[in-house]
């Protein structure tokens, strides 16, 4: 941006008269390009794309957030809360991955409860605000959804702890609606990477149509599912570990390598892991963008998750913001409308076509 560049490098000076100067072939000053929109025409663009290409969030903990309420109407609008149907309209969100992950210290029995009445929550939600929330199983529910003018739920990502051990399990979750489990702390997925049963799980969750969430899952542990999944991996909450060391970021090497299986890594608006400003954000999309490539790079708002935004990014209705930011740094509208929409739309589909041919084969 040209606020950003250092001042031009002088030009050579003319030696005496008759002379030549010190470079007879001196460089051209450096320029820097003007913005392709000013900062208000920037804004309405973005406003603009967005209307036609929303943005699909790929980690919202609304349900959990909403668990210690007596009341609430996300219809009219709830302070208590950074996501609610007004702010989702405003930030032109036409689709949310709720999130169903637990506190730590669960396992076993009571991590399965604990999901499930989550579950059970999460539901309740959607089915009391039916002028403006659907469920989605999908990726065409998903877009039937906000050509319905509702915003689309995806339920999960869930951990995987709550397997327990059991396939079943797994089964009767996606049975419930969950399409997204993190396969994170669990004696089969840990630093070592996979076990078999580990695997079993993977190959059971392409045959359902559950995607894989790698977001804090050990190294060994991404390169092994990147490889034996079917269908696309994702890192719902995962930005770049060169601009900001995280553990939950991923380092180039595995960001090339997802990229190269066509995965996903959504930058979560997170303070903590991406900066305090917007440009901090754009920086890590530009990042991923360069390294993964432009179709492997999706947002994560990280609303009501308990974490710190960037100033500026503090509720659900700012998105518009962080992509005027983007369309100042020359961004096309291709690359945006991917960005916020095509690549998930993408990863939904391609999970939907490898269970469809994994049960007609069975």
């Amino acid at each position: 941006m040209a606020d950003l560049q250092d001042d031009p490098p002088a030009t050579t000076e003319v030696a005496a008269a008759g002379g030549l100067p010190d470079d007879p072939f001196p460089e051209e000053p450096y320029l820097p390009e003007e913005p392709r929109f000013p900062e208000g025409e920037a804004l309405e663009h973005a406003r603009a794309l967005l209307a036609a290409h929303p943005v699909a969030d790929g980690h919202n903990a609304l349900p959990r957030a909403l668990r210690h309420l007596p009341w609430y109407d996300l219809e009219l609008g709830e302070s208590a809360v950074a996501t609610d149907l007004p702010r989702l309209r405003e930030g032109h969100v036409g689709a949310l991955f709720w999130s169903l992950h637990l506190p730590e210290d669960l396992a076993g029995d009571r991590a399965v409860a604990a999901t499930l009445e989550q579950l059970d929550l999460a539901r309740t939600v959607i089915a009391a605000h039916p002028e403006g929330l659907r469920l989605a199983r999908t990726a065409g529910q998903v877009i039937d959804a906000h050509h319905c003018g509702r915003v689309a739920v995806v339920l999960g990502p869930a951990q995987a702890a709550v397997l327990d051990g059991s396939l079943g399990i797994l089964r009767i979750l996606h049975a419930l609606g969950v399409r997204l489990l993190t396969l994170t702390s669990t004696p089969w997925a840990g630093e070592a990477g996979l076990t078999r049963f580990g695997e079993e799980v993977v190959r059971e969750m392409n045959r359902l149509g559950v995607l894989a969430d790698l977001s804090g899952a050990g190294e060994a542990v991404v390169r092994r599912v990147t490889v034996l999944s079917r269908t696309p991996v994702l890192c719902t909450r995962s930005a770049a570990r060169a601009l900001r060391p995280h553990p939950a970021n991923l380092p180039d090497d595995l960001l090339a390598a997802l990229g190269e299986a066509k995965g996903l890594c959504m930058v979560p608006l997170s303070a903590e892991q991406t900066g305090p400003t917007v440009r901090d954000v754009a920086d890590h999309l530009d990042h991923v963008r360069a390294v993964a490539g432009t179709e492997c790079v999706g947002l994560a708002g990280m609303y009501d998750c308990g974490a710190a935004h960037p100033q500026g990014l503090g509720d659900a209705s700012r998105y518009p913001h962080l992509v005027a930011e983007l369309v100042r740094r020359g961004w096309s509208d291709a690359e945006v409308s991917l960005l916020t929409w095509g690549n998930v739309q993408r990863v939904l589909r391609a999970a939907d076509f490898v269970a469809k041919a994994s049960r007609a084969r069975r």
